[in-house]
């Protein structure tokens, strides 16, 4: 996928199906072009369970409340997600035609205002697509209780950058890492106790969580 490679020692299943999945809509893009952008690259270090910043990362309830900035640019009525086999996407629409996709006529999301294309890829990837380019997620299990996730930032339209949906990626993360911190506490609880899947707000946690389900169930 443009400059990007990918390999595994032992693949599960067919990452040319997620690749195929991804360009569905982002393959107008000229990946090709994109260049990795060091100074905007980092590893953040969390104390809370790596499957717990996955979840995060994959429900849509959290955002009005979190992300004021975010939400300032997102149309939330409209946030969407769709399900892939061993991937999903969240489309977050824009406000207002500003800091856009220049989408090309026959595209399946012609004539409408996205901000983002959020991928996330089983178990522990994400690609976020923005009109400036894409950041790249790998989400690290180091222990129970720590993750390490590394940003990857690959630019091709500069001009775009700090504005919009991926404008304040490191603000962003820093009120995910306070709430997924929150959520590791409180998960230990006592007092904790699961509750039922939103079947709008959810439909990405629980994907994930029947796609944890089916692999530990295969050892």
């Amino acid at each position: 996928m443009g400059t990007l490679s990918f390999a595994g020692l032992n693949p599960s299943f067919d990452f040319q199906i997620v690749i195929d999945g991804m360009n569905e809509r982002v393959g107008f893009l000229p990946l090709e072009d994109f260049k990795v952008d060091e100074t905007r690259g980092k590893d953040y270090f969390i104390n809370a369970h790596w499957a717990l910043y996955c979840d995060n990362y994959l429900e849509g309830f959290h955002i009005p409340f979190v992300h004021e900035d975010l939400d300032a640019v997102l149309d939330y009525g409209n946030y969407e997600t769709i399900l892939h086999q061993h991937m999903n996407l969240q489309i977050g629409y824009a406000e207002g035609s500003e800091h856009t996709f220049n989408l090309p006529e026959g595209h399946i999301d012609f004539g409408k205002n996205i901000a983002a294309y959020y991928y996330w890829v089983f178990p522990n990837m994400m690609f976020n697509f923005y009109p400036w380019g894409l950041s790249i997620n790998i989400v690290q299990p180091l222990s129970i209780d720590q993750t390490k996730v590394s940003f990857m930032s690959y630019v091709w339209d500069k001009s775009k950058l700090d504005e919009g949906a991926g404008s304040v990626l490191d603000k962003v993360e820093m009120e995910d890492e306070a709430v997924v911190e929150g959520v590791q506490k409180g998960v230990r609880s006592q007092f904790y106790k699961a509750g039922r899947f939103s079947p709008t707000r959810e439909k990405g946690v629980h994907h994930f969580h029947r796609l944890l389900a089916t692999f530990l169930n295969r050892e």
